[in-house]
């Protein structure tokens, strides 16, 4: 069951007419997010399918810090049927193992991201070349399909282009709640968002998904976020304060933020996350090749939590 903040018990951080509590996490979280964000560099791993104890602790000190880490493995294998056998092994590793069901799932549940005119991806973005503007995986889920942890790998980077901006779920909120409370209790709100339900070529149906954009899991205590910046095929509940907090989110995304991550992958590297906020440019290849960008990416259910 959905909660707004004002529901929430007045010694949480996420209850929202009071601010002490919050303010108290707020600070440690900026602290640490600082200490990490100081330390610069991806977590370097040697054996990518089987990531070292002190790799691994690394790897879940960041995620449960800012929610996500930027991993560089130096052997980077060009074989991508090579590499799904790897993610899967440097998830398990993580503990990640509930992998999500997806139409577009290769071997080892692992997505293909690249351009693609295959039925079931034609006219979607991701299997094109074009930019993805901010959002957190699985927006169009249902609360029982939740996606909460996810790796996006590197196999082959774009000649040109193919950037991504990762940010904290967390930081949004603060930024958020620092700006107006009303806003949190907005987008807590069951009714937030809507994705109205989409037919594919292959006649299936997704059902239509509403919920809200910020949720606390109930077993975990976690802050969790549903978002995407799309214009169309997507319904905002329709009240002021709703369109105020959309339009001040949408805005920071864009304009930037010091807590914005940038980077263009290499072969090796990857994003190791708590469904963050991310987005993509657009990109191509030179005009003397035929090199195509190819990503694979996993989703999970679970979080990234060392357990």
């Amino acid at each position: 069951m959905t909660q707004f903040g004002s529901e929430y018990a007045d010694d949480s951080p996420w209850y929202t007419k009071g601010d002490g509590p919050y303010q108290a996490w707020r600070k440690r979280k900026l602290v640490q997010s600082n200490d990490t964000a100081s330390a610069s560099g991806p977590v370097e791993i040697r054996d990518l399918a089987n990531p070292s104890v002190t790799e691994q602790a690394e790897l879940v000190r960041r995620c449960n810090i800012s929610n996500g880490a930027l991993y560089a493995c130096a052997k980077a294998e060009g074989d991508s049927e090579i590499v799904r056998d790897q993610l899967r092994g440097f998830a398990d590793a993580l503990g990640l193992r509930i992998a999500e069901k997806h139409r577009s799932a290769g071997r080892q549940g692992i997505v293909a991201l690249t351009p693609s005119d295959k039925k079931g991806q034609r006219g979607y973005i991701p299997y094109s070349k074009k930019a993805i503007n901010w959002h957190t995986d699985g927006y169009y889920n249902g609360s029982d399909e939740r996606i909460r942890a996810m790796v996006l790998h590197c196999v082959h980077p774009a000649d040109d282009g193919g950037i991504n901006q990762v940010m904290d779920p967390e930081i949004a909120y603060i930024r958020l709640r620092d700006e107006n409370p009303n806003y949190i209790d907005a987008l807590m709100h069951p009714q937030a968002m809507t994705i109205p339900e989409n037919r594919e070529e292959n006649a299936n149906l997704r059902p239509v998904s509403i919920g809200p954009v910020f949720s606390v899991n109930a077993d975990t205590g976690h802050l969790e976020m549903r978002y995407t910046a799309r214009t169309r095929s997507i319904a905002w509940r329709d009240d002021p304060i709703t369109r105020q907090a959309v339009a001040f989110l949408q805005g920071f995304l864009v304009g930037g933020d010091p807590y914005i991550q940038e980077t263009k992958m290499q072969a090796g590297h990857g994003l190791l996350c708590n469904n963050s906020l991310h987005n993509r440019t657009g990109f191509d290849s030179k005009p003397d090749t035929d090199s195509a960008r190819l990503m694979f990416r996993v989703r999970f259910h679970n979080r990234v939590s060392g357990d």
